[in-house]
């Protein structure tokens, strides 16, 4: 799902809370959300034509996370629907800022658990060091 806000494209993945997902109280285990917002980043460069793996192949680099502030709000349980967004709020020459939402899905619309500030660097992939983002993909990107 990809929905238009003011002045920004919002990137929507759904997922099913599994038991695989809970701690031993029946919640979503803090670090899972991290997890989420790592797989909703995935199918949105995916949604862009962008496959991580053919893209360390095509230009030996990748994105690393240099950076995640996490605001916990409510918590997610069992079978619970949750709607996980991506939005780019800042792209530079060898790094992006994306936020992020966990939103549970109910009858009267989405409710914000949680929500993350995601910085993702450029690096040689063989090295590890910084680099330029390849300008079509900043190009796809913003």
């Amino acid at each position: 799902m990809s929905t238009l806000h003011p002045g920004k494209e919002t990137f929507g993945w759904r997922v099913r809370v599994y038991w695989e997902d809970t701690d031993a109280g029946g919640i979503v285990f803090y670090a899972n959300y991290l997890k989420f917002f790592e797989r909703s980043r995935t199918e949105w460069l995916r949604a862009r034509g962008i496959n991580q793996q053919a893209l360390k192949e095509a230009t030996g680099g990748m994105f690393v996370v240099g950076e995640a502030r996490v605001r916990f709000l409510k918590s997610a349980r069992l079978d619970d629907e949750l709607l996980v967004t991506t939005s780019l709020l800042d792209a530079g020459r060898a790094s992006m800022t994306i936020q992020q939402q966990a939103l549970l899905t109910t009858a009267a619309g989405p409710l914000l658990l949680c929500e993350a500030t995601i910085r993702v660097g450029w690096v040689n992939a063989s090295t590890l060091k910084p680099d330029r983002i390849p300008a079509p993909i900043l190009h796809a990107l913003t």
